[in-house]
């Protein structure tokens, strides 16, 4: 694997199905000592209470240490130059670094200030730790990749712009409804869509969710509050709804067998409805308990040859 891993284009289809396949042995065995004398900086600009706890439970489970940094610690931090005496002080103290809610830009400046291991937790541009899990999630559930589709309602977000690059790498159709305005990234669109040429799977983005999950076999949302900003939040309202909320009717035109996955939080009566996401189809505590056994798994494949006893 590549020493960093910020992007879901940083690991390849074959190093992809390798982590699902330590981290279904990881699931059996959840706790070991391959992280022993290893220490984690957790590196947070904004507080990110999910994507912490599932990283600082995994680390403990393995017998890692953690350093964390949280944002009212290191507010001063997060100039650039600042940024970097940072990243060049933790490399003296610490194994790896797990960094959440940088931008993508900051993220991929990081290597040129360290040789230290760097996992984007979650940036502005991608959240490939959490597809990452989420795709072991649907292995998991269905098997195979082959023939299915993701249909994915809401915001061309992160974790929209990580699902193109996951599902179109492993070979599952991936289909996107959202407002005009709020597509997903360009490049990380085309780069998917090479993908699916050589998976043979097939990627559209377009505006009416009806069309996207006719026949789906799963439904993936993310919020499309604006965090911190109620004027925004109004505005976003007002064009996603109720057109873009996940409910039992819309779930109608899916496939029979169809489920309901996203991140949490969740803002139920929003972006989802609480019979959606509280219902028999939702397997949102799935993604959670696999996020914890997935992110293991790509811990130990970046931090190098180290002797399993799963």
């Amino acid at each position: 694997m590549k020493k960093h891993f910020l992007s879901i284009d940083d690991i390849s289809r074959s190093e992809t199905f390798e982590i699902f396949e330590l981290a279904k042995k990881l699931r059996k065995n959840p706790h070991g000592n391959q992280f022993k004398h290893k220490i984690f900086a957790l590196f947070f600009k904004y507080p990110l209470p999910w994507s912490e706890l599932s990283f600082k439970a995994g680390i403990k489970q393995l017998d890692g240490s953690i350093i964390y940094l949280n944002h009212s610690t290191t507010d001063q931090l997060f100039k650039e130059k600042a940024l970097e005496d940072m990243i060049k002080s933790l490399e003296k103290h610490v194994d790896a670094i797990i960094m959440g809610a940088f931008s993508q830009t900051t993220l991929q400046n990081i290597p040129k200030y360290s040789d230290l291991p760097v996992i984007n937790a979650v940036s502005d541009l991608e959240s490939p730790c959490q597809v990452i899990s989420d795709l072991f999630t649907i292995k998991e559930k269905f098997e195979d990749f082959e023939g299915l589709k993701l249909a994915y309602v809401g915001d061309g977000n992160n974790i929209c712009n990580s699902l193109l690059l996951g599902c179109s790498k492993v070979g599952m159709d991936i289909y996107v409804a959202c407002p005009r305005g709020f597509e997903p990234n360009k490049k990380i669109l085309e780069l998917a869509r090479n993908y699916s040429k050589i998976t043979k799977s097939r990627v559209v983005v377009e505006t009416e969710p009806k069309a996207t999950v006719e026949n789906a076999n799963i439904i993936y949302n993310d919020t499309f509050v604006s965090m911190g900003d109620e004027k925004e939040t109004k505005k976003r309202l007002s064009i996603f709804l109720p057109k873009y909320q996940v409910t039992t009717k819309l779930f109608k035109f899916a496939s029979p067998d169809a489920v309901y996955m996203r991140p949490l939080p969740a803002y139920r009566g929003v972006e989802v409805t609480s019979e959606v996401i509280d219902g028999q189809r939702s397997i949102v505590f799935d993604q959670v308990e696999n996020k914890l056994h997935a992110q293991k798994a790509l811990l130990i494949k970046m931090m190098g040859p180290i002797i399993l006893n799963l």
